[in-house]
């Protein structure tokens, strides 16, 4: 990436700069830089630092199988790398302020291989700022931001492999895959859906076929390396425990939202108590996966119009429950209370009447309502992209399946954090959409 700066691309540098600084100084004030994950992944960090040993859990309790593995380790080796200075979650923040910013700079800097030109910096700079999830997430201990980085990595070396032909960008996308899927599991089915693209581009591009079939299998084979070393430690051959244990939960929000919270929390509890029952991991694991297997098979159509709803609303998400949570007006214990207390529960529940409690208990509806509006505007600028005919269809197509991948992986759990690591590429490609139209008017007598 060519480091040297111009004028437009210090005015733009320094307007992300001065909003990740307000967004640091609130969280100064709010104090709410962990959420629910947070403390596994620090638990990981510390016990790899005091003890060699890879693990999310407390290490003051009985050891289990399911935080051997529940973490992916690059997330709590880079905490690691920051506590080796100084076990500050503040100076954490700060780097990931820092990663932040060179994210959203690096997603321009593609975009400027794609037909976007930088005197129409004012629409990315205002999509980018309209999308307060950017930095909140930088403002939080999470993997999400450097999840993020691994997405862009990818997304750019996609678009230099399709424009310049050159292996060594295949190989380069094969390894931020692998970086990606080690800080989150949710890219790692993404490494079958990876070989057809590099394979079926390479075939494109006419180049040896030998050498594009092994970039391409290079993730492949480093899920199948570390499924083997989970094997060795825990006894299943896997790469993440929450595959298991999203298998179940995902139904959680579906009974919720079919027969109520009271039903659902029920559901669910039952259901970690019948897993929690079975003594070995390997078979709590098996279990886990053939009862989600069995639930989907029983509600197979009913819960797939849900989940498949769920994925797309990840698209204008506006994320209004990490707004709140960020500001400290809600907990995670009210988060998940069996009380609904959302726009469409008091809707159902109270009616009409009920919205100026609603508004008086939800003060941040102001900004989420712009945050939805802005979203929709983004939305309205990816369509544009995906049919403006002036762009490689190649391209089109990919940023299509990518974006649709992290919906579906989302599905009913979907917010702003599982949008987060294509959040800047949706925003980009909707910032091109846009430019389409308006160099038009531009070159129009």
């Amino acid at each position: 990436m060519d480091l040297k700066f111009n004028k437009k691309d210090k005015i733009f540098i320094s307007i992300i700069v001065l909003v990740h600084l307000l967004f640091f100084l609130l969280d100064c004030t709010y104090k709410r830089i962990y959420m629910g994950d947070s403390y596994e992944y620090i638990y990981e960090a510390l016990n790899i630092k005091n003890y060699g040993f890879f693990y999310s859990g407390n290490p003051a309790m009985p050891i289990s199988p399911e935080y051997m593995t529940q973490r992916q380790p690059v997330y709590p080796l880079f905490l690691l790398a920051i506590y080796m200075f100084a076990i500050n979650n503040w100076v954490v923040l700060l780097v990931q302020n820092t990663i932040s910013v060179f994210n959203i700079y690096y997603s321009r800097k593609i975009l400027l291989r794609t037909g976007y030109d930088a005197k129409y910096d004012w629409v990315l700079l205002l999509l980018t700022v309209a999308y307060p999830a950017q930095f909140i997430n930088a403002n939080t201990i999470a993997p999400d931001i450097l999840l993020q980085s691994f997405t862009l990595f990818y997304f750019g070396s996609f678009i230099l492999f399709l424009q310049n032909r050159k292996l060594r960008y295949a190989i380069w996308m094969s390894l931020a895959l692998i970086a990606g899927m080690f800080v989150k599991p949710v890219l790692y089915p993404f490494a079958l859906v990876h070989v057809f693209i590099i394979i079926g581009l390479g075939v494109y591009h006419k180049l040896l076929l030998q050498r594009i079939v092994l970039t391409a299998l290079i993730p492949v084979c480093a899920v199948l390396c570390y499924n083997y070393s989970n094997y060795i430690r825990t006894g299943k051959f896997h790469f993440t425990s929450n595959q298991s244990f999203n298998a179940v939960f995902y139904y959680y929000s579906y009974f919720s939202q079919k027969e109520g919270a009271d039903s659902a929390g029920k559901f669910l509890l039952k259901e970690r108590r019948d897993i929690a029952s079975i003594p070995d991991y390997k078979d709590r694991y098996d279990y886990a996966n053939e009862r989600g297997m069995e639930l989907l098979k029983q509600n197979f159509f009913p819960y797939m119009a849900y989940h498949l709803k769920n994925s797309a609303r990840i698209f204008i998400e506006p994320g209004k429950a990490e707004m709140d949570l960020f500001t400290g007006k809600l907990t995670y214990g009210r988060l998940y209370s069996k009380e609904q207390t959302g726009f469409s529960a008091t809707i159902k529940n109270k009616g009409i009447g009920g919205m100026g409690e609603y508004m008086r208990n939800n003060p941040s509806l102001p900004i989420v309502l712009l945050v939805l509006l802005f979203n929709f505007i983004r939305l309205v600028g990816m369509v544009l992209f995906f049919f403006d005919r002036k762009t490689n269809w190649l391209l089109r197509l990919f940023t299509f399946i990518f974006l649709v991948y992290f919906a579906i992986a989302a599905g009913p759990i979907a917010n702003t954090r599982y949008f987060l690591p294509v959040s800047l590429i949706a925003i980009g490609v909707a910032a091109v959409g846009y430019l389409g139209i308006m160099k038009k008017r531009t070159t129009t007598p």
